[in-house]
């Protein structure tokens, strides 16, 4: 080889047989400090204006812009209402005359009643319940019932349904319909349905009714009628003759798996599933899919798949603790105000009117968790802590918390608690003395724990606090269901939702901003009640007797609460209607943002 022609020296031919299995990169260095910040770019285009945010304060305004007064005390003579935006009317169903007093709202105006503890500005034009109704039978005969009182009523555009039991209480009762496009009420049809329909409401669209029947038995047990849900779909304008009744015999299968999951059951020996359930009130979702029945006595949710007239399942709502802090009650009616945790012992919800929203596209249903017993001549259920025979273990854990005067007083369900010796490892009371929100999953979200006995222990002190309907007297409820609450309604007023929830006993509303049901806030307390009056009212006598300055104690005992918007209100404002029972009042609230 011509070493020289190559043009390539010996050096570096062995540099390059050297390197020839070698990498050609060397490692990285360390990193060099870093380089100055360049200069500011220009300054982007400003982007569009982001929506308004939610005012973080929050509050209501009310006051006592109507007021209705029957004159008859203790007797249910203002139970349920509606409203018929259309005519500003209010329907109000008065037990005693077994009738429905039909008010004129049209005329109200944004001035607070000088009195309203005794003021009568709304006159009422009635409608008697008539004492038959004629209905076709299954198999499309004409059949006459004889009808006993009304329950509930509900209104849908021009439409007024009446729910009326039978005189005979386990008997079939009746929805009655009436138009309402002119100013009389006119009779369209009656509709035979099952055993004691206790509510009734109309589906967000109007076409369909569903209403709860009960089926309570007769005192004595000689019969015992199935609870049921009735569905009533219009179809071109016309009401059916025929109500498609839905039971819950499909549900005996599984007792078992729903006790554990606190369905409650308490009736005699032999009663079947289906014989012990009695839905108690109704609410519809916002897209008529769905209603949710509360079955109060069963400490359940029944599902109802409206379209395809089904009951999908029973929910049970569990128990309240009463050994956490958060929820300490008064169990006592002899020992004043004493709040107290205490173990073993366990709330039954039990909710009575049930009402639904919307957040965030889910369906949350609100609950007052009255409670509820059975209490029939022939079964009770009910007895007070004293005459229950407890575990040594429960005697040993409530040893701290047990006197006369207070725990042995209270009355709790021999249904509930019980082991295989005949002892109880716990005890249940009725109800949960709170309102609770559930999604639409039948979990519960959110409850007001101990709030309604502490905020009225303070802004009542010991002449209000859980007083009864019937007279005044601090804690004469505290042994039952305290504060009770009954009635529940939810609306919007300003940016917000509230919840208003009526306390049946006590006779006041707590109002909740329950916009978002996980951040729920107290945010006002009130009432048309003076607790400074002496009086009493004995309903346990036919007629009720009456004494002292009943007719200056206000409202007693709302039964019933009706949110209507501010777009319907003849004032521009939203209003509360508060129906109650034991006074034979209903009055109306004007309620307007705080904020």
């Amino acid at each position: 080889m011509n070493i020289k022609k190559s043009g390539i020296s010996l050096l570096a031919m062995a540099i390059m047989v050297s390197l020839a299995g070698c990498s050609l990169e060397g490692d990285d260095g360390a990193t060099g400090p870093a380089g100055a910040n360049g200069a500011a770019g220009t300054p982007g285009a400003t982007g569009p204006t982001g929506a308004a945010g939610q005012n973080a304060q929050t509050g209501v305004n009310t006051q006592p812009i109507g007021r209705f007064t029957t004159g008859t005390y203790g007797q249910a003579a203002a139970e349920i209402t509606q409203y018929h935006s259309a005519s500003k009317r209010i329907f109000l169903i008065n037990g005693a005359a077994n009738r429905i007093e039909i008010l004129n709202a049209a005329t109200l105006t944004s001035t607070a009643l000088s009195d309203a503890l005794t003021a009568n500005n709304l006159t009422s034009t009635p409608l008697a319940i008539p004492a038959t109704a004629v209905v076709k039978n299954a198999a499309a005969v004409d059949e006459t019932l004889t009808l006993g009182f009304a329950n509930s009523i509900a209104i849908s555009g021009n439409w007024l349904a009446i729910a009326v039991e039978n005189k005979v209480k386990s008997a079939a009762g009746a929805v009655l319909i009436y138009d309402l496009t002119a100013a009389t009420p006119v009779f369209n049809k009656a509709i035979k349905v099952g055993s004691l329909p206790d509510m009734l409401t109309f589906s967000p669209d109007g076409q369909t009714l569903i209403i709860a029947n009960e089926g309570e038995p007769e005192s004595n047990y000689s019969v015992d009628p199935e609870g049921s849900i009735g569905l009533v779909k219009r179809t071109n304008n016309q009401w059916p003759d025929q109500a498609v009744l839905l039971g819950f015999g499909a549900f005996e299968s599984q007792k078992a798996v729903l006790l554990k999951k606190g369905l409650k059951i308490a009736a005699p020996e032999g009663t079947t599933l289906a014989q012990d359930i009695e839905p108690e009130y109704i609410t519809v979702t916002a897209d008529g899919k769905k209603a949710y029945v509360s079955l109060q006595d069963n400490n359940a949710l029944a599902v109802v798949d409206i379209a395809t007239a089904k009951i999908d399942k029973i929910v049970g709502l569990g128990f309240k603790d009463y050994s956490l802090p958060e929820n300490a009650l008064d169990t006592g009616d002899r020992d004043g105000i004493n709040l107290q945790t205490v173990p073993g012992l366990f709330g039954v919800y039990q909710p009575d009117t049930i009402t639904n929203y919307q957040w965030k596209g889910a369906t949350f249903i609100v609950s007052a968790n009255e409670g509820d017993s059975r209490d029939w001549s022939a079964y009770s259920e009910e007895a007070r802590v004293s005459a229950m025979p407890r575990s040594a273990e429960l005697v040993a854990k409530q040893a701290g918390v047990y006197s006369s005067n207070g725990l042995a007083r209270l009355k709790v369900t021999k249904a509930l608690g019980k082991n295989a010796n005949g002892e109880y490892d716990a005890l249940y009371a009725f109800g949960s003395r709170s309102f609770s929100i559930w999604d639409q999953n039948g979990a519960q979200v959110y409850d007001s724990a101990a709030d309604f006995e502490k905020i009225s222990a303070a802004l009542q002190g010991e002449a209000g606090f859980n007083s009864n309907h019937l007279a005044n007297g601090g804690d004469n409820r505290s042994d039952d269901k305290g504060p009770e609450p009954e009635a529940v309604a939810v609306g919007q007023v300003g940016d917000k939702t509230y919840a208003f929830v009526g306390t049946e006993r006590l006779s006041a509303v707590f109002v909740y901003d329950v916009t978002n049901p996980y951040q729920v806030k107290f945010v006002d307390y009130f009432h048309n009640r003076n607790f400074d009056v002496t009086f009493a009212i004995d309903d346990e006598k036919s007629p009720p007797t009456l004494s002292g300055s009943y007719l200056q104690a206000g409202d007693l005992g709302p039964e019933s609460l009706v949110f209507v918007p501010a777009a319907q209100s003849a004032t521009g404002k939203a209003l509360l209607l508060m129906a109650s029972e034991v006074s034979g009042s209903l009055t109306v609230f004007e309620v307007s943002p705080k904020y």
